[in-house]
């Protein structure tokens, strides 16, 4: 088993080199960084998590950003984006920028994506709400084609470019894994498709078993029998986690479990840190 941690960074909270080192230096195999661009006030859109929006959602910081200065002060630490909302995203920049964060972290991104649940925000970037899975998708696949071919063009109904020169190509090859986050069944058949991995929220119809074997099974329908299945389950708490819990989760097949840290200095982060640490 595999243990990752993630934290919306924002200006009170730890900064993202801090996060970093911590991280790296107790045992941590990867950092993962979520994004909101912004929260439009007026917004009639349910949170997924609950009644109230917490104030981090409004406040985060940009994660390519954030992993480029993580980068800086690690050599090991995997670098998470979790998740990018690349329905807000141009996606030729966004190929350059994980490109880049790959060039720079010696091969070490994991480019977790998703379509997003806010409509207020998703409409301000330009994408209707009903349409954000087909975008997501054409620009995932265009950013493979810019990642992976020396003049990529691509024309879709939602991206369209010509032929192109643009470089750097990222370390990883084909590609950093792109690993799709998003409730079952859905997210789980958009990371089969096309995807590297998926990522489930604990506590959000996760079943241990027979979830995990459904995915095996859309796997299996888009010729990607026997792989790997990749699944990081999200929203772990580090105050709570057992032995238990780890165990029946390697077992179902889950292959890395993240710790979801609050937006605190590190008096509150490192103690429980260390306390997910001793799993590692």
């Amino acid at each position: 088993m595999k243990f990752g941690l993630c934290m919306f960074l924002t200006d009170y909270s730890m900064g993202p080199t801090a996060l970093a080192v911590a991280s790296e230096d107790r045992g941590f195999e990867s950092i993962w960084i979520p994004e909101h661009s912004h929260i439009p006030t007026e917004r009639a859109t349910p949170w997924p998590g609950g009644d109230e929006l917490p104030k981090r959602y409004y406040d985060c910081m940009d994660p390519f950003v954030s992993l480029g200065a993580a980068a800086a002060v690690t050599t090991k630490l995997m670098l998470g984006t979790g998740i990018c909302l690349v329905i807000q995203r141009d996606p030729i920049q966004v190929a350059k920028e994980v490109a880049t964060l790959d060039q720079i972290s010696n091969g070490r991104v994991l480019f977790g994506v998703g379509g997003g649940w806010n409509a207020e925000e998703i409409a301000n970037h330009g994408t209707e709400f009903k349409n954000r899975f087909k975008v997501m998708r054409e620009r995932i696949n265009a950013m493979k084609t810019i990642w992976t071919e020396n003049k990529p063009e691509f024309h879709g109904e939602y991206v369209d470019f010509g032929p192109m020169m643009t470089w750097p190509k990222p370390v990883q090859k084909p590609h950093p894994p792109i690993i799709v986050g998003g409730g079952f069944p859905w997210a789980a058949k958009r990371a089969a498709e096309y995807g590297n991995g998926w990522i489930p929220i604990a506590g959000r119809g996760v079943d241990l078993t027979d979830t995990l074997a459904e995915y095996r099974k859309f796997l299996a329908e888009f010729g990607r029998e026997g792989e790997p299945m990749n699944v990081t389950i999200f929203g772990i708490d580090p105050a709570t986690v057992s032995q238990e819990d780890i165990d029946q989760y390697e077992e179902a097949g889950v292959e890395r479990m993240v710790g979801m840290l609050l937006s605190e200095k590190e008096d509150t982060i490192l103690p429980l840190m260390d306390r997910m640490a001793e799993f590692n």
